[in-house]
């Protein structure tokens, strides 16, 4: 359906797929998928466990977040529980990024309000914990953001702005595509400069990170 509908990316990294791509249906996967839809909640009488609960929450505050008619002081709320609830729960990191949230993350990431892009930033740090979420990040346009962040933001924006990159240079491709954004590795040298003790800790840990690969 992915394909019919006129896409030429991969849905998860958003990298671009070949010209015929080679697909092969995993029915054994769609059958257990099937099954598991048509399993009614009702069907089962045992208290639901602290994670089944964790991701019930995940998912009001996810609605709340990407809402457009949500105020600020809502969204605020929403991103501040979402990094609670996603700083150690890796299945949680999986389904948040899978939700569609790393978008209006990213608009929070604009925003003028420093508090709130300061818990956007922090989200998408926890985020980018997974390997699989780091090649997605990028395609979805993080490093723009946190390259502007450097710049202008408040000084722990830029903190987590710089270790947000340290997180995502831990993949090879990541680091030539970081080292080859205008700007990116100048507004980390500058904050090395001028920054205070944080901000120049944590630029120097992401030099260091994207300088093992040569071209940087």
């Amino acid at each position: 359906q992915w394909i019919d509908s006129g896409n030429r990316t991969c849905p998860i990294t958003k990298l671009p797929l070949s010209e015929n791509p080679s697909l092969i249906p995993n029915h054994a996967l769609r059958s257990l998928i099937s099954n598991f839809a048509h399993v009614s909640p009702k069907e089962s009488s045992r208290p639901r466990t602290q994670q089944e609960l964790s991701q019930s929450q995940s998912q009001a505050l996810i609605s709340t977040l990407v809402s457009r008619l949500s105020s600020n002081a809502s969204k605020l709320e929403s991103l501040s529980r979402l990094v609670r609830l996603t700083k150690r729960d890796s299945s949680i990191r999986r389904k948040v990024t899978e939700s569609g949230v790393v978008r209006a993350a990213l608009d929070c990431v604009d925003s003028c309000n420093q508090v709130l892009q300061e818990k956007s930033l922090s989200l998408l740090l926890n985020l980018s914990l997974e390997d699989d979420n780091k090649v997605g990040l990028v395609a979805d346009g993080v490093i723009r953001r946190i390259v502007a962040v450097l710049r202008v933001g408040s000084p722990d924006c830029k903190a987590i702005a710089a270790t947000l990159l340290t997180s995502l240079a831990v993949v090879e491709v990541n680091k030539a595509t970081i080292g080859s954004y205008p700007d990116a590795i100048s507004a980390l040298v500058y904050l090395l400069r001028v920054g205070n003790d944080r901000e120049r800790k944590e630029s120097a840990t992401a030099l260091y990170a994207l300088c093992s690969f040569p071209d940087n």
